[in-house]
């Protein structure tokens, strides 16, 4: 098979003919249909990822066709389109007996820990427990579009930030993860603030729901301009890029008892950021991680993409060829462009 495959940190990453992948007992072999391109791909290629080894094939946002099984596969058959969690529970730890794969002792993670869907095939592990179904009417374009992104935002909000109809959410960066949080907090009934450097990233994030936009390269104070939009702050606040600056900006833009979730990976020289313990006591804020979602809570999410509350396909601006996606990984530093860009040409 054709795969995208890299043998060093920050090296070149060459389209090559690798062998296809064997189904492991428990899992399946998918053909690629599609597969975002996702700045967590760009941080496995610079070596931020410590479970990423040499030689490794990135690409973790997929949808496929099941091609083949492997020995105990119970739930699934050849033909099936099916997309998957980032982060694939093994079925038998504590945090998996608890309801928690997203952090699974033992998970699978494609382009990470395992080989990933920059690829024509991808083996999955653990596949009973963590592939999903796509509907009929969704396209594989748009599933792989929800990817890590959707999925995770919609956790990050639900779950973890409790965000209810009429609060204020602020959304720090609008790259993918932070346009797809903006649509679903409007779903929710929530108001959106959207912070980013970048003038047609707040555009799109007008275009998508957010009520104001504060441009972080012109405002000096961008706590205290949430805090004056919001009437004394955010009753939710994102980190959807995971720096620094916004990860303190997102603490301390919040309302009193107000929630701060981290979902921008912090890696590298980010990984220690500066926290206003301060303010965290003195307002009762409550600090949240969130890390990907489970299979099991697909349902409610794809139920809005049906009833056409989300329409993740938005997102998508471009379609890319597997040449086109290495392109594209290797500039992402630089925070390209606006939306979630899929490959869909092998």
């Amino acid at each position: 098979m054709k795969a995208a495959v890299f043998s060093e940190f920050r090296g070149p990453i060459a389209i090559s003919d690798v062998p296809d992948p064997v189904a492991p007992e428990g899992g399946v072999v998918l053909k690629v249909d599609a597969t975002g391109v996702c700045r967590s791909d760009w941080h496995a290629w610079q070596g931020h990822d410590t479970d990423v080894r040499l030689p490794h094939v990135p690409g973790h946002e997929l949808a496929g066709t099941i091609v083949e099984l492997g020995k105990g596969i119970k739930n699934w058959k050849v033909g099936e389109r099916v997309t998957l969690p980032f982060v694939c529970g093994c079925g038998h730890c504590a945090p998996c007996a608890s309801g928690n794969q997203q952090v699974c002792d033992h998970q699978f993670q494609p382009g990470f820990t395992h080989w990933g869907s920059f690829a024509e095939y991808v083996a999955v592990h653990y596949a009973d427990l963590n592939l999903v179904r796509i509907p009929e009417n969704l396209d594989s374009v748009a599933a792989a579009s929800l990817g890590c992104r959707f999925v995770t935002a919609y956790r990050a909000l639900d779950a973890q930030a409790r965000v209810r109809s009429g609060d204020w959410v602020a959304v720090h960066g609008c790259g993918g993860v932070g346009l797809s949080a903006i649509m679903i907090a409007r779903a929710m009934g929530a108001r959106v603030v959207a912070v980013d450097v970048q003038a047609d990233k707040l555009e799109a994030a007008r275009s998508f729901g957010a009520e104001a936009a504060v441009n972080g390269r012109e405002v000096a104070d961008v706590p205290g301009a949430i805090r004056e939009i919001t009437g004394g702050g955010a009753h939710a606040s994102i980190d959807a890029l995971g720096s620094k600056i916004t990860c303190f900006n997102s603490v301390s833009c919040l309302a009193k008892r107000g929630r701060h979730v981290q979902v921008g990976l912090m890696l590298a020289d980010q990984s220690r950021a500066e926290v206003p313990m301060d303010i965290v006591v003195a307002r009762e804020l409550e600090i949240y991680g969130s890390h990907g979602i489970q299979a099991h809570r697909y349902g409610t999410l794809l139920g809005m993409v049906a009833a056409g509350t989300l329409r993740p396909e938005l997102l998508v601006t471009e379609r890319l060829s597997l040449a086109e996606g290495i392109d594209f990984l290797q500039r992402m530093d630089s925070f390209p462009g606006t939306g979630i860009r899929v490959i869909d040409r092998f």
